[in-house]
């Protein structure tokens, strides 16, 4: 009961338990407690029940902080409180910490990685929720250089007993490739043994996993096709979303089109091309012939293929709309046309469902109906509209209507489409008179019921109506105009009446076009609509411009002066293009006394006769995206969107996917020599711990140690099974064995890892072996124990890091160490120098008035950072100017830019008056320009200061050769190259004030010239926080004309150094 009383209690409003009753008072008026109390402070009761020794009191704070973050409220300053409990033994306590970690471990990212040398231990826990939840919390820590930890925490976990870690480790794959692209190669030969892994669990996040790292690499797909397909049904519903889409992708390059032969039949019945036809289907049917198929099939489907449709189609009748809709976008592109009717009624069923997956659904079934009418004409009526439909919905339901809209359809659908005319919504209305118009014209024989429909409607009250209905009446007189001469007279009369600009539009073409068949009434309108023209929107005038002409061709007796007249109008009006058509119109019709080349084909231009429109479904184009897909949505190509591609012409090898079977068989049936060891290793797991090195056989080394390790292991493999089996019939055949035992040996490796965590005195010698070096078994047998000797340094190094002091690995000087290994990599060939001059320019940061005597200034030492690398080192002198002692000068709270780092100084205790005293910051500016804000603290006082670095200040110089540097100026050309031109003072333009000057602004190196006769002079840097190489060239000329060009990769960067080199060689 206590534990559904305090969940009910607010979280907003919290206060310690011990609040005292003289507060109630105060606390029912909402402007006086809570957040507004002056002694209030959020979560202590919180606080100090995290803090407590009682597991119980503990346990009911976790679940309530997870309570909060649950209702979406911030909990994230209590992640101090909470971090401290990841070392609870009370295993209930431990989740919840966990869970709390993994969503606030990138907002902390600080906090979170004085803890990582726990998470690391925790790595080895008995448990396998405790082992998969330290992975979660170590991938979610956004920090660079954990990158490493990280990519041992996930080798080691792919060869975990339990398949949750495994699953968890797949999760925390695409984490890692977000963070550092450059693991790519290694993440994927990680991939590729998770892809191996027979267990359900883990098969729907390892695929996820491949599609966001290689989804290109389909050779990894190949030997693993068929066991995903039969693994299908069995996997989580999410994961089996992921596998069909990437069997999709995957079917769509290595099986041919299933299709094509019906449609070289559908082109022999429709088209006049049968001797082509017929030449094609002989020679299908002579193929269909050699492999022994009866005649009448013209395509034999691969037995790949046919595995797949089969492996998917029970899922059509999943509770998950995503699978449904998964399996049915499969079908639509993938399987041959007389079997794609089955996702029909699955797919309406949907339609019973919330509004977002009516939406979904219908948008694809939609583009389904456009290319297969047959296929939902038997659901015509759940495709009616209901009056609770929103409008969204009915005009997708409208869509489908006209598709699917038959011969033996079309009344029924008619019926419903007068009732829908009289609705409200008029965007409905809209809809539905332009469906009509589509049906009159795809089915001849409702065309004249559908033309009286819509003229029956042009004489509705409302406008809209009418407006559209004209529209329509247009396109379908296109159709044929000579049956429909008093619709056409009709409609003229309606063009007074009707104020819809389209509307009137759509007339006025009319008349124009077909102005033969109403000689009497069509000068009459250009009249009428001439002495309105300047009120007419822009669209109308247009018309009445083109009706003017048309009529004047046609009958220039009555009509001269009136398309004269409307021409003059034109000529004045704001919109430019009806000027310049009235211009076009004047020149070609009116030709001037030397002729226009074109007068005298006006009639041609003007009426030659107009093919009719044709209307088509909008979704018809939809079908090159991939049904279900964002980008099928929007109509548009979106962010992370793979194209489907389209069938080969020729089939692919099949026999790659059945590789692997073919050798698995070969290795089972080999002599009784391979059971032995496997007997042997089956005993080694058990007596192992969660490191499980030799449960995929030599893919394991493969992944944790180097490429020729993994040679060696495999190659080892095949002799010790006689030289007949590859390594990846090891693999096959040791997953296998190690799940048949995975249940032994994971409550043995339970307590080994226990013990392992203890001291290895305790642990019997057969167990201390593969614990300590968990290759060293296999390694002797191969008299190879050099390369897993450095295996066993890696893991070691971690153990030691869970058992010694926290965070010692992660200090600011090691981080740094890390990044510039990774830099010094990249930039092979140059070398790190020190500065050629020596800036003795202070900048004030606090002044003396403003500080209660407290003067502060600073300047850049470019020395370098002692606390790290990747830092600017800023000298910073306190001053007291004050007549009193000041005590206590620290860092305050830094409210820094994304990217960007402060390293605090050393805090000064006491200043005593009229002493100064200097201290060094670190700042990492994150190779931005932008200032790093933070507050100066004393005793008494905080004072908000800010600091920004001059572009040059941001650079570290580095020695390279001129051959170097035009190579690199090579690959930085375009939109990483900024230049300006300058003229340098003559007093100035000599080398050695150049160098200065340059130097002087920029904390650069001068590049030895091959030829010092040349005035051209080139420096080279690279940024502090990501070494990214900055160039820049100086050249001048005996008359000061000169250039400086910048050559960076940070183009605000280059163009900044630019202006400031510029600013002080043209100072005088």
């Amino acid at each position: 009961m206590a534990h559904h009383s305090s969940d009910q209690r607010s979280y907003a409003n919290e206060k310690t338990p011990s609040t005292a009753p003289a507060d109630t008072d105060t606390a029912s008026d909402p402007a006086s407690g809570g957040f507004f109390a002056a002694d209030y402070k959020k979560h202590e009761d919180l606080k100090s029940m995290l803090d407590g020794s009682k597991d119980s009191l503990k346990l009911e704070a976790m679940k309530r902080i997870i309570g909060m973050i649950a209702k979406g409220k911030d909990a994230s300053d209590l992640f101090a409180a909470v971090v401290k409990n990841v070392v609870s033994k009370n295993i209930e306590i431990k989740k919840l910490v966990y869970v709390y970690l993994v969503r606030y471990a990138e907002e902390q990212q600080d906090l979170a990685l004085l803890s990582i040398s726990t998470f690391q231990k925790a790595l080895k826990d008995p448990n396998q929720l405790i082992r998969a939840s330290a992975l979660r919390v170590l991938s979610s820590i956004r920090v660079p250089m954990i990158v490493p930890i990280m990519m041992l925490a996930i080798k080691e976990s792919v060869n975990d007993m339990s398949p949750y870690v495994r699953k968890t480790a797949a999760h925390a794959i695409p984490k890692l490739y977000s963070l550092d692209p450059e693991q790519k190669d290694q993440l994927i030969e990680v991939i590729e043994k998770l892809l191996a892994d027979k267990t359900t669990l883990v098969a729907g996040s390892v695929v996820n996993a491949f599609e966001e790292v290689c989804p290109d690499r389909i050779d990894l797909i190949h030997k693993n096709f068929r066991k995903l397909c039969n693994l299908l049904i069995d996997v989580e519903e999410w994961g089996q979303i992921v596998i069909i889409n990437m069997l999709t992708r995957y079917s769509r390059t290595q099986f041919l089109d299933p299709n094509k032969a019906d449609m070289i039949q559908e082109e022999n019945e429709k088209s006049f091309y049968g001797s082509d036809s017929d030449k094609e289907e002989e020679q299908e049917e002579d193929a269909d012939k050699e492999k022994d198929e009866p005649v009448k099939k013209p395509y034999v489907m691969d037995t790949d293929h046919r595995l797949l449709l089969r492996s998917v189609k029970p899922l059509l009748q999943s509770r998950n709309s995503a699978v449904v809709m998964a399996v049915a976008q499969m079908y639509h592109h993938l399987a041959p046309k007389n079997e794609v009717g089955v996702i029909a009624k699955p797919l309406v069923r949907l339609l019973r469902s919330h509004r977002e997956v009516q939406s979904i659904v219908l948008s694809n079934i939609a583009t389904m109906s456009a290319k297969r009418r047959g296929m939902f004409e038997p659901f015509l009526k759940s495709f009616f509209v209901r009056s609770s439909d929103p409008t969204h919905i009915r005009l997708l339901k409208l869509e489908i209507l006209t598709n699917i809209a038959g011969e033996t359809s079309i009344a029924t659908i008619l019926r419903e489409l007068q009732t829908y005319v009289t609705s409200s919504d008029k965007d409905f209305v809209a809809a539905t008179i332009q469906a009509i118009g589509r049906c009159a014209s795809n089915i001849s024989e409702v065309t004249d019921s559908c033309m009286n429909g819509l003229m029956g409607l042009m004489s509705n009250r409302d406008e809209a109506v009418v407006a559209e209905s004209v529209v329509v009446i247009k396109k379908l007189l296109q159709m044929n105009p000579t049956e429909h001469k008093e619709i056409i007279r009709h409609m003229a009369k309606l063009a007074d009446a009707i104020t819809v600009p389209m509307a009137r539009a759509s007339i006025l073409w009319l008349i124009g076009e077909y102005s033969d068949r109403v000689p009497k009434i069509a000068p009459d309108v250009l009249r009428k609509m001439a002495k309105d023209f300047t009120n007419e929107e822009d669209i109308v005038k247009m018309q009445i411009l083109n009706l003017g002409a048309k009529l004047f061709l046609t009958n220039s007796k009555q009509t001269k002066l009136l398309f004269q007249y409307v021409l003059n109008l034109a000529k004045y009006d704001q919109n430019y293009d009806i000027r310049d058509r009235a211009r076009f119109l004047r020149q070609l019709i009116f030709p001037g006394e030397k002729g226009g080349a074109l007068s005298k084909h006006a009639k041609k231009i003007f009426l030659s006769p107009k093919p009719a429109p044709v209307l088509e479904s909008v979704f018809k184009d939809r079908d090159h995206f991939q049904l279900g897909s964002l980008s099928h949505i929007i109509n548009s190509k979106a962010m992370g969107y793979i194209e489907l591609p389209n069938f080969p012409e020729e089939l692919p090898d099949p026999s790659v996917r059945n590789v692997e079977e073919v050798r698995s068989w070969v290795s089972n049936d080999r002599p009784t020599s391979k059971k032995k060891p496997t007997r042997k290793n089956k005993s080694f797991y058990s007596s192992s711990s969660s490191e499980a090195e030799e449960l995929s056989g030599s893919d394991v080394s493969s992944s944790e140690g180097s490429d020729s390790d993994s040679k060696s292991d495999s190659s080892s493999e095949s002799e010790d099974s006689d030289g007949t089996s590859s390594s990846e019939s090891d693999e096959s055949s040791s997953s296998s064995s190690s799940e048949a035992t995975s249940s032994d040996s994971d409550s043995s490796s339970s307590a080994s890892s226990s013990d392992e965590s203890d001291s290895d005195s305790d642990v019997p010698v057969k167990k201390a072996t593969p614990k300590s070096t968990p290759s060293k078994g296999k390694a002797s047998k191969k008299k190879k124990e050099n390369q897993p000797a450095s295996n066993v340094q890696l893991l070691n190094f971690d153990d030691l890091q869970g058992g010694g002091i926290g965070g010692a690995m992660l200090t600011p000087a090691l981080a740094t160490d890390l990044q510039g290994l990774s830099i010094s990599n990249k930039s092979q060939g140059m070398t790190v120098s020190s500065a050629m001059f020596t800036p003795t320019q202070t900048y004030e940061l606090l002044n003396r008035m403003n500080s209660q005597g407290l003067a502060a200034t600073y300047r850049f030492t470019r020395n370098a950072c002692m606390y790290s690398t990747t830092m600017v080192s800023v000298e910073l002198n306190f001053t007291n100017s004050s007549d009193a002692v000041i005590q206590t000068i620290k860092l305050g709270q830094s409210k820094l830019s994304s990217g960007m780092k402060l390293h605090e100084f050393p805090e000064v205790t006491n200043l005593g008056v009229g002493k100064s005293v200097s201290v060094t910051l670190g700042i990492d500016y994150g190779d931005t320009t932008q200032p790093a804000n933070f507050e100066i603290c004393t005793e008494t006082r905080k004072f908000s200061v800010s600091i920004k670095a001059p572009v040059g200040e941001l650079l570290q110089p580095i020695s390279m050769n001129e051959s170097d540097f035009l190579l690199q100026q090579s690959k930085l050309t375009g939109m990483n190259e900024n230049s300006d031109n300058i003229t340098i003072p003559e007093a100035d333009n000599t080398e050695k004030k150049i160098i200065a000057k340059v130097a002087e602004v920029a904390n650069v190196q001068i590049v030895p010239a091959s030829d010092p006769q040349l005035m051209t002079f080139r420096f080279a840097a690279k940024t502090l926080s990501k070494g990214v190489v900055v160039l820049v060239t100086v050249k001048s000329s005996s008359d000061g004309k000169g250039k400086i060009t910048s050559n960076c990769e940070k183009m605000v960067i280059g163009s900044m150094l630019v202006k400031d080199i510029k600013k002080i060689l043209v100072k005088v």
